[in-house]
């Protein structure tokens, strides 16, 4: 029974408030709420949105009806961002729903929530440095620039661009497929090896990873004007897309009927991942029993608005079925109406906006990482702060050099598949979380309480199980390798060099 021993909530704050190890506390609810909108807003909303709305050719499209699946995604997220809220403003501390868990679930489930969260993190980052590296090529384009095809993708993408091309012809390939086939075809050797990898992704996570080290305040100033630019894009692409609306674009509304809306609701959840990094955040806010839950749910209704805005003007723009196979659908919205030059711009915004992804989620992964050091669940270097800078410099470092090393030579397709179900497991256990801890310790001071308690909590249970089924058979079973290689670590390593089992 000592696998699901608890962490006592006292201990935990009074780790967290230790001002001679902890780290600075610099955050407003303000810088909490453009954290969220950083981390939110980026590739999802810019990718992920053509395929919802599409079905990728394959699935049942949710069309105009889209709008509904990003309301039922946002249902599901507030749900879970509200029990976030209440655990956020409790336990102040880093470590988010890893932290929650083991004052609540017990060890064993903590350990298994800390090792589920880097698949949201930092390989999700993995998936994100990839992604800018693709726009940001494109970006290089548009001012006349080339960036060497064999230095921005990697070699499996390029066997699969070469499959694609022997098979359909050159012309069908995707905008990303053409470069892997360039590269395909032009790159050099060393002893026979191809040189092929992504030198941007990596080069974009090595600079982001440089400025977390330097301090928490300045990558929040970093991070407040990259949502202002991202804000101002999503803005820009209504304001000039809602000239172009064609109400005859939104008959049929549901056009794959209720199976079609879930569906899109299912992908759409890639573009709600990162709202709770916040809470990763929460032992450098100044005050966050009443900041934390601010910044939690001020971010999320704020995106969701944006989405919804953003979802009937594509949908009105262009007929949802010229959207399959596209990854860039508001520009190709803004382009089918031949307005390139938006398309351009639009592109840009793209950039800055999986820049502050790539930002909060390398700021969230080296704060979980310190908090199982803390417990004794991984080696005492994850816990080090930097003596002048005040930030877990060595976990931060370590974080950059996985994302970087991986997303030069992944293959994107491969690594988003593991993020949405890790993160959709690590909201129900936090809604779990909260059922317990109202059972244990009932009268608690709460600064902030989910309200409706049971049904809350049992409702973002239910909605993340709904979603997680919708998840494809090969994901299942990459996600159950992920847990077992995990259990394996905590076994050999974790469970003997816990700090509560040498209490």
């Amino acid at each position: 029974m000592n696998l699901f021993r608890t962490k006592p909530i006292d201990q935990l704050v009074a780790e967290g408030a230790d001002t001679g190890k902890g780290l600075k506390r610099e955050l407003t609810a303000v810088d909490l709420v453009a954290l969220g909108i950083g981390a939110i807003i980026g590739a999802g909303i810019f990718a992920t949105l053509g395929t919802a709305t599409s079905g990728g050719g394959t699935l049942p499209p949710a069309g105009p009806g889209i709008v509904v699946s990003i309301l039922l995604t946002a249902l599901a997220c507030g749900f879970c961002g509200l029990c976030y809220a209440e655990f956020a403003s409790l336990v102040p501390v880093a470590g988010s729903a890893y932290t929650y868990s083991y004052a609540t679930l017990g060890e064993l489930v903590a350990w298994i929530i800390g090792w589920d969260l880097i698949l949201e993190y930092a390989v999700g980052n993995i998936a994100v440095a990839i992604s800018w590296a693709a726009y940001f090529r494109q970006l290089l384009l548009g001012f006349g620039l080339e960036f060497p095809a064999f230095l921005a993708t990697d070699y499996r993408s390029t066997l699969l661009a070469a499959k694609a091309a022997a098979a359909g012809g050159v012309g069908a390939l995707s905008p990303e497929q053409a470069v892997a086939y360039q590269a395909h075809l032009h790159h050099p050797e060393l002893f026979g090896v191809p040189i092929v990898f992504n030198l941007l992704a990596a080069l974009i996570t090595a600079a982001i990873t440089i400025l977390l080290v330097r301090g928490i305040k300045e990558s929040a100033r970093v991070n407040d004007f990259i949502v202002f630019l991202k804000v101002a894009t999503l803005l820009f692409f209504v304001a000039v897309g809602a000239f172009y609306v064609k109400p005859a674009n939104w008959t049929p509304f549901f056009p794959g009927g209720f199976s079609g809306v879930w569906v899109g609701a299912s992908l759409m959840f890639f573009a709600y991942i990162g709202f709770d990094a916040i809470s990763t955040a929460a032992e450098e806010c100044k005050d966050p029993g009443r900041d934390m839950p601010r910044g939690i749910l001020g971010s999320l209704l704020v995106c969701t608005l944006l989405y919804v805005a953003a979802a009937l003007v594509l949908s009105g723009m262009i007929p949802y079925q010229k959207l399959v196979g596209v990854a860039d659908p508001l520009a190709a919205a803004l382009a089918f109406v031949k307005q390139d030059w938006a398309a351009g711009l639009l592109a840009a915004g793209a950039v800055f906006s999986m820049t502050a992804v790539l930002l909060v989620f390398q700021l969230g992964q080296p704060r979980i990482l310190m908090a199982m050091s803390r417990d004794g669940l991984l080696g005492p270097w994850f816990g080090k702060v930097h003596p002048k800078y005040r930030t877990p410099h060595v976990g931060t470092i370590l974080t950059g050099v996985f994302v970087a090393t991986f997303s030069a030579v992944a293959n994107i397709d491969e690594i988003i598949q593991l993020t949405n179900i890790g993160t959709l497991f690590a909201f129900a256990l936090v809604c779990i979380g909260i059922l317990v801890l109202r059972y244990r310790e009932p009268d608690r001071p709460r600064k902030f309480r989910v309200p409706f308690v049971p049904l809350v909590p049992l409702l973002g249970i239910a909605m993340c199980v709904a979603l997680m089924v919708k998840l494809p058979a090969l994901t299942w079973e990459r996600f159950v390798l992920w847990l077992a290689a995990g259990l394996a670590i905590y076994f050999l390593y974790g469970r003997r060099r816990s700090r509560l089992a040498r209490a």
